[in-house]
């Protein structure tokens, strides 16, 4: 009797160091690879904003479409399914009676869900899941509750041995369903996305995602990371691979493993170490999404501390925008919305300017860069909003950034202002005061353009 496995991909598009495909080449005859296309991303959410742009779908697109070049590599293709994962799973476990599903663990809230209706309502199935998206496996790692903020985490696993990196598998069991050309056949409309700024030329999928990997070693780049993080701009001042990582087109793993071997050959530094470091923040925010579940999207955090926000859908839309009083933020927020990527110093100024100068609710921030970022990962958007907004992992609260000290720092000659087109001054927080009356006429015509 032929054994029938179901592979669901889903921040795992990829075919190097995936175990769950070296399992099922090892135990089934037959394996459906599926990726689930949720019609829900492309709707509204609850604060007004489809989860995928164009940019992220291109983004998306191209890895799907490198996964099945991969997949047909070694004997497979990808089926795409346009519907809820429960729903499209469900009619394929019966139509060919699978009999064991795969996926990899999934800090998201939603997806865990997921995951737990489709075990819920296929009881006599067995469902395996691995830690292909972390560098420690959950059951390697030293506790059982998750420290409260980053540095006892650090502490107790940065010595911790990390798996090596598995190659692809040689060959896969072959795929039950004929292969269609999904993207022709999609049924939703998704607009073209603006053209790319050659500076940011981000390309999805395994292929590209590799390529970049092996270029940024090859330099001298990781050798003076920690001196060029803090750049607003720039190919070169940031190892880029967030990207690549978030879809799973990269392992971290990989990433982890291409560094010891940069040391090795070109001795280690501080900045080697910070490389190191930053994937430990990953890390960390990986399992803060396991641990805390939908608390990661609540108002009030994980420490239910009330911040002092509410929401200005004028304000608001000036930030989405680029049309605040801060040159600094404008100029990242057009960035941002230009190229669908931003600097980490970037990203952490204007989230500080949102929730300190503008006083709005900090998850309409997370959820416009969960719109707008190509590299938007659940845990580490909302993980990082949550700290920046005070109701998260900083031990020492709210963090609020001097918006003219960032621009003396990282912006002294107006460069990154100038390019963005970002001169705006003078120019008031609000159109109306707090009777309604018109404090300018050019806020107010502004307001009416962004609102419109």
């Amino acid at each position: 009797m032929r054994r029938i496995g179901l592979y669901w991909f889903g921040n795992d598009l990829r075919v190097h160091d995936n175990p769950n495909l070296q399992q099922a080449s090892a135990v089934v005859d037959q394996l459906l690879c599926v990726y689930c296309l949720d019609p829900g991303w492309l709707a509204p959410n609850q604060y007004g904003m489809a989860n995928l742009s164009a940019q992220r779908w291109r983004f998306l697109k191209e890895a799907l479409q490198d996964l099945d070049r991969n997949l047909q590599q070694v004997g497979q293709h990808l089926l795409v399914c346009y519907e809820a994962p429960v729903t499209a799973i469900g009619a394929l476990v019966a139509k060919h009676g699978v009999s064991v599903v795969y996926r990899s663990r999934h800090g998201g809230f939603q997806e865990r869900q997921q995951w737990l209706a489709l075990q819920k309502h296929l009881p006599g199935l067995r469902f395996v899941e691995s830690d292909t998206q972390t560098l420690f496996n959950l059951k390697d790692l030293p506790f059982t509750q998750l420290p409260q903020s980053f540095t006892p985490f650090k502490d107790s696993v940065e010595q911790l041995p990390v798996d090596h990196p598995l190659p692809p598998p040689d060959a896969l069991p072959p795929n039950p369903e004929p292969k269609s050309d999904w993207l022709l056949n999609f049924p939703v409309y998704i607009p073209a996305s603006s053209a790319l700024d050659p500076d940011m030329a981000f390309h999805g999928g395994e292929t590209a995602g590799k390529k970049h990997l092996k270029s940024y070693f090859r330099g001298s780049y990781p050798s003076r990371y920690k001196d060029l993080r803090n750049e607003l701009d720039g190919w070169e001042n940031s190892s880029k691979f967030s990207p690549w990582l978030a879809h799973g087109n990269l392992s971290v793993r990989k990433i982890y493993s291409s560094l010891r071997r940069y040391e090795q050959e070109n001795g280690a530094n501080e900045s080697t170490y910070w490389l190191y470091f930053e994937l430990l923040w990953r890390e960390y925010f990986q399992w803060y999404a396991h641990q805390h579940g939908k608390r990661l999207f609540a108002f009030r955090g994980i420490k239910q501390r009330r911040p002092l926000t509410c929401f200005y859908p004028e304000r608001f839309q000036k930030w989405c925008h680029g049309y605040t009083p801060y040159p600094l933020v404008n100029a990242c927020m057009k960035q941002l919305n230009a190229t669908s990527y931003m600097s980490n110093r970037g990203r952490q100024i204007v989230a500080s300017c949102l929730v300190n100068e503008l006083a709005v609710d900090w998850r309409f921030g997370a959820a416009y860069f969960e719109q707008h970022l190509l590299d938007y990962d659940v845990a580490s958007n909302w993980g990082n909003w949550q700290y920046l907004a005070g109701v998260g992992a900083d031990p020492r609260g709210q963090r609020h950034f001097d918006l003219e000290k960032q621009t003396r720092l990282y912006d002294p000659d107006g460069k990154f202002i100038h390019k963005w087109q970002a001169e705006v001054r003078n120019l008031p927080l609000d159109s109306v005061d707090a009777a309604d009356w018109p404090v300018d006429p050019a806020a107010a015509k502004l307001a009416s353009i962004l609102s419109a």
